[in-house]
């Protein structure tokens, strides 16, 4: 794209449309080509780092999840990765498991003696209690969801604003050539050409910004998609995991009271 743009001002043909363009033209060209084009591709290159490595550590973290989680959803291990990773499915984890230990009255550290197989009585959660974790999980996701579409905004205002900014320039300065063809008393190609040349550059300069934009707005929004997708199917096996622990602590209570 840099290299574009230096082509683009190289090119006698538009530096002669720039330089045939009153002030107004060229704050426009400046604005867009200098600050949409900037604030466009750090937008882009930031979130697609952000979203790259929030996606690998989401896949890291649902992998372990899926290995230990059906076993035993209160690993230390899983508790100690969560810590560790800083993706959005991690941190919907870690939000859950507070939950749940608050409810439990049992510290972090101590969750690794936590076996569905031989939970104790005083693990039984009520439905408030489930409603409350379920909702935690939710608000997470919603915080995540939040933090994913960081800045995505000024991408979709970059897309609506740059054509607009363009169409502008183009009317303003196709207006004041016809109003220096007026002042000049002639209506010759000669006279209205620099006028027009000045005003369609700020049409270029406005799809210069608003096709990258448009892309990448599509693009990243894409990936926000599928990590929200995989957010609530994370919640989802969290919740199924949650309901399987409290089924064995039901059945270990009716075998403890048919054994009495």
């Amino acid at each position: 794209m840099t290299s574009f743009l230096i082509m683009a001002a190289q090119s006698p043909g538009v530096y002669y449309a720039y330089e045939s363009s009153d002030g107004v033209g060229k704050a426009i060209v400046i604005f867009l080509v200098l600050v949409g084009s900037v604030i466009t591709w750090t937008v882009m290159i930031d979130k697609t780092i952000a979203l790259y490595r929030a996606k690998r550590l989401s896949n890291r973290f649902d992998a372990l999840f899926r290995k230990y989680g059906e076993e035993n959803m209160m690993s230390l291990q899983l508790i100690r990765e969560a810590e560790r990773n800083s993706g959005p499915v991690a941190a919907i984890y870690s939000a859950g498991m507070d939950k749940l230990l608050e409810f439990y009255d049992m510290e972090a550290e101590k969750s690794g003696e936590y076996s569905p197989r031989g939970v104790p009585k005083v693990y039984k959660l009520s439905d408030a209690q489930y409603n409350a974790v379920e909702a935690v999980l939710e608000r997470e996701i919603s915080s995540q969801l939040k933090e994913l579409e960081t800045r995505i905004g000024l991408l979709a205002t970059m897309v609506s604003l740059s054509p607009f900014c363009g169409l502008f320039g183009t009317v303003w300065g196709v207006m004041m050539a016809f109003c220096g063809v007026a002042i000049a008393g002639k209506a010759d190609f000669t006279a209205l050409a620099p006028g027009v040349a000045g005003a369609l550059l700020t049409t270029v300069a406005g799809l210069i910004v608003a096709i990258p934009a448009l892309i990448g707005y599509n693009w990243l929004s894409g990936v926000i998609r599928q990590l929200t997708v995989q957010m609530d199917n994370f919640t989802e096996e969290f919740l199924v995991a949650v309901k399987l622990a409290q089924v064995k602590v039901d059945s270990k209570a009716a075998n403890s009271a048919e054994r009495e």
